[in-house]
């Protein structure tokens, strides 16, 4: 590509959300900004925003016009795929856009809350891949009483059929009579592990949802709905990964 073609980088940086024009110019004057692993500093630079790999601040700014990145509140008794041959409520029945998605992991139909979608398969690949350890939070409903080592237990690990699992954080989050809600945060995603992981250490699970998935969180968004991830929230994943 010859310095007379691509868009400047400014331009591209402000049509990605990061700020005003001004404002992107002052972080490339800053020695923020990188392209293809290079920091940059002068205001002219020009780059194709569909093959640069830019960062501001060491995350990753996606800059690719069909990208699309979604939070989806999953509902209990949907499955989570974006069909059902089986003829039941899936994803695609709350999703709003035209592209076609990937769901980036999976909640079991019971289970309700934060799933993401993505038409980035990289990323897609790496957030559910064991190897990078994005770790996932989740609400539990629980019947008490709980031991006061309960938490040192799980974090310590136990034995499953499938093998070791334990929890990275745990916490009492709310109770009500015996009614216990717990928060749990692991990072990895073998088939129903959470469930499995509390029933064995005698606590079986009523209720569970995720409330959130590497930097990303669940908030205030309501059951069936969806919407758009933040400039941020996409770096964010970006570095959870190494993109």
């Amino acid at each position: 590509m010859s310095d007379r073609e691509g868009v400047r980088l400014q331009k591209v940086l402000a049509e990605a959300g990061i700020g005003s024009r001004r404002h992107c110019e002052e972080l490339i004057g800053e020695g923020r900004v990188t392209v293809n692993g290079k920091k940059v500093f002068r205001f002219g630079e020009r780059v194709d925003p569909e093959r640069a790999i830019i960062h501001v601040d060491g995350k990753r700014v996606e800059t690719r016009a069909e990208m699309r990145y979604y939070a989806i509140n999953k509902p209990r008794g949907v499955v989570s795929t974006m069909s059902d041959e089986r003829g039941r409520k899936s994803l695609a029945d709350y999703v709003e856009v035209p592209e076609r998605l990937f769901h980036v992991g999976r909640l079991d139909t019971d289970t309700e809350g934060l799933i993401l979608l993505t038409n980035d398969g990289e990323l897609s690949h790496r957030l559910t891949h064991p190897s990078y350890g994005v770790t996932k939070t989740y609400l539990a409903e629980i019947h008490g009483p709980i031991p006061r080592d309960l938490g040192k237990r799980l974090r310590a690990g136990v034995t499953l059929d499938d093998g070791p699992a334990k929890a990275d954080r745990f916490r009492v989050f709310d109770q009500v009579g015996k009614r216990v809600l717990v928060e749990i945060a692991l990072h990895e995603g073998r088939k129903h592990i959470v469930r499995r992981l509390l029933k064995e250490v005698g606590f079986p699970v009523q209720q569970l949802a995720r409330t959130e998935f590497g930097p990303v969180k669940l908030g205030s968004l309501r059951p069936g709905t969806m919407r758009a991830l933040t400039v941020r929230e996409i770096g964010e994943l970006y570095k959870a990964v190494g993109l």
